[in-house]
């Protein structure tokens, strides 16, 4: 965890990253690819934030005030110029304030959130987690075959079933749903509720 009066590097983006999610990056820009490194020498996180207006590219465009600390498990670059990341979501966090660097990269001073709590095990998420190991045993079944042994999953490991927020954040990064609902689920404190909120739309859908 970070002290609350650290500035972490951020990464806006069109996406939303959840704890214990993975999220593969491709950096060209030299900004990125400088923040990266900078972040890869500190062994240091930085922070993922939805993109609320503006682009990926260009000028620093305006973040959500919530979003995820990652952490590069891994880096290749084939090609001079282009990173390609695996990073895992860890605490989320709240912005307090943000600066703007001359290249354009933001950064802020941000609070952590609390971690998900651990909710005894009910028939909700069991209907949850059960959904959810078929969904992951038929990615990883399909990847094996068209992959063999390169094929890497993309779910972080160990798979943790028996984790109310574990199984609702996997559910809320694979959901066809837009980005601002996603959003507002990163926002809840409360796993139970967004189990609850997935449950529902499962439900809805005739998944369970």
């Amino acid at each position: 965890m970070l002290p609350n009066d650290d500035w972490i590097a951020l990464f806006p983006l069109k996406t939303v990253l959840f704890p214990g999610g993975v999220l593969p990056l491709k950096v060209f820009e030299t900004r990125y690819i400088d923040m990266v490194r900078d972040c890869m020498k500190r062994n240091a996180p930085f922070g993922v934030v939805l993109i609320k207006s503006g682009q990926e590219v260009g000028q620093a465009a305006e973040p959500e005030s919530t979003g995820c600390l990652a952490r590069i498990t891994d880096w290749d670059m084939e090609n001079l110029g282009v990173m390609m990341l695996r990073t895992e979501g860890g605490e989320r966090f709240r912005i307090l304030e943000t600066r703007v660097l001359p290249d354009q990269r933001l950064e802020a001073r941000t609070a952590m959130l609390p971690a998900d709590s651990s909710p005894p095990v009910s028939d909700m998420h069991v209907e949850c987690a059960k959904a959810l190991k078929t969904v992951i045993d038929d990615v990883d079944q399909k990847g094996r075959l068209e992959d063999g042994e390169k094929f890497i999953s993309p779910f972080a490991q160990p798979i943790r079933l028996d984790s109310a927020g574990w199984v609702a954040n996997r559910w809320c990064e694979i959901l066809p749903i837009p980005l601002k609902a996603r959003q507002k689920l990163l926002e809840l404190d409360d796993a139970q509720t967004r189990l609850s909120i997935v449950h529902q739309y499962l439900k809805q859908h005739q998944i369970l």
